[in-house]
């Protein structure tokens, strides 16, 4: 009897060592602990910020990563905060009037030329501040579960998949992956634009960087936006070909308000993946409860394919491309909507409207799509935006929505 028991237990673990490795998926149990309230908001050299670090660095650590900071997973970085907004922050190893965040990255080598970086911000506002677009007099936590625990939980996903498939694989991927959970985007790109002035591998050696920054909230007609895609000559069409799920939105542009644009600028090609605004964003409501996982799963399943095809391709060509943001007017007055970005019909789509602005006040609504202000026709958000830098404080003006079929004419006064 015990020669029998001896022998199944054999034939048990033998079996169980021969079963294939699966990623676990813990997306939502990421999410959940980063967009908890005891992170208090993970706003940059806050507790909560560290809180969050040391949790990104032990997943790194049980999905096999190998550490590429200066400290083990973690790359410190000091600065002061800036008093003129129009000039750059100053890395400093001053400890007087600093503060300290940190960038948490990990790393699978596959003994390959290049390197891809797949990275995700994790800071966000804590009770809010100078970004919040919450306008109580209460403070509250801004647990930005999509903003971005989303992007965040995705990586790991990600991570743990591509290190399981090198693992497990005869042949292993042609370039290495440094993933990279970015702190100090809220205060303005600080922890990539650190790595990108002091990289912890040799640069030259990066292929492209994957950027996932708010991708939580896909909307039902499955629309999403890649930014990015004009940053090099195979991209529009790797994205074509491995889509089936998504109604995509491409920008050509490689700079943008995410960390992407720290790569771009050191001549990379980039992919940045968003999913759009929404009412809640910069606001407490930012919540667990109000992210679409299967859409979360179904982009992990998309970057997951493009990397694996662009896997044969060698260092991808950079292409630069038109700096949009130099061609944004500035406007002196708002609206008070929130747009939806992803709409790529003729107009300017309202998103969401706060209490007390223009757009309220004028009785504009969610789903309104604006499509003249002034004297000027509305196609697109830049024209949007032109129409709007003409008015000042004080200013009436005519504006024309369509609601549904319907066109309703009325006035807004900034």
């Amino acid at each position: 009897m015990k020669k029998f028991a001896f022998l199944l237990l054999l034939v048990t673990a033998l079996s169980c060592k021969n079963e294939p490795k699966i990623a676990q998926n813990k997306i939502k149990e990421d999410v959940a602990y980063l967009a908890d309230d005891q992170l208090e908001g993970r706003q940059t050299g806050t507790e909560g910020e560290l809180m969050a670090s040391k949790y990104i660095s032990e997943r790194f650590k049980s999905i096999g990563l190998s550490p590429k900071g200066t400290e083990d997973y973690l790359q410190p970085f000091s600065f002061k905060p800036k008093t003129d907004p129009h000039k750059e922050v100053e890395f400093t190893t001053n400890a007087d009037s600093t503060i300290t965040g940190r960038n948490v990255i990990g790393f699978i080598d596959n003994n390959a030329k290049t390197t891809i970086v797949i990275g995700a911000h994790y800071d966000h506002l804590g009770y809010g501040g100078e970004g919040s677009l919450y306008r109580e007099k209460d403070k509250a936590v801004h647990n930005g579960a999509d903003d971005n625990a989303s992007g965040v939980a995705v990586m790991l996903h990600l991570a743990s998949r591509l290190k399981i498939k090198n693992d497990t694989s005869k042949l292993k991927d042609q370039n290495n992956y440094l993933f990279m959970a970015f702190s100090g985007e809220e205060m303005g790109l600080l922890g990539s634009n650190y790595f990108s002035k002091n990289p912890t591998i040799d640069v030259t050696t990066i292929n492209y960087m994957i950027n996932m920054d708010m991708i939580g909230r896909m909307k039902a007609d499955s629309t999403l936006a890649v930014y990015g895609t004009g940053t090099s000559p195979i991209f529009k069409q790797t994205l074509k070909s491995n889509n089936d799920s998504f109604k995509l939105v491409e920008n050509d542009s490689g700079v943008g308000p995410s960390d992407h644009t720290s790569f771009y600028l050191i001549d990379l090609p980039v992919l940045h993946f968003f999913t759009g605004q929404h009412e809640d964003y910069h606001k407490p409501g930012d919540d667990i409860e109000k992210l679409n996982y299967a859409g979360m799963n179904l982009i992990s399943d998309y970057i997951f394919n493009i990397i694996s095809d662009l896997d044969d391709n060698g260092k991808l060509t950079f292409r630069k491309t038109k700096n949009e943001s130099e061609e944004t007017p500035r406007f002196k007055v708002g609206l008070g909507v929130v747009p939806d970005y992803l709409f790529d019909g003729k107009g300017m789509r309202i998103d969401g409207t706060r209490e007390e602005t223009p757009a309220f006040n004028a009785g504009l609504m969610k789903g309104d799509i604006v499509v003249r202000l002034g004297d000027s026709t509305v196609t697109d958000m830049m024209s949007y935006m032109r129409a709007l830098s003409v008015f000042d404080k004080g200013d009436e003006a005519d504006i024309t929505v369509k609601r549904g079929e319907e066109i309703i004419e009325t006035k807004v006064k900034f």
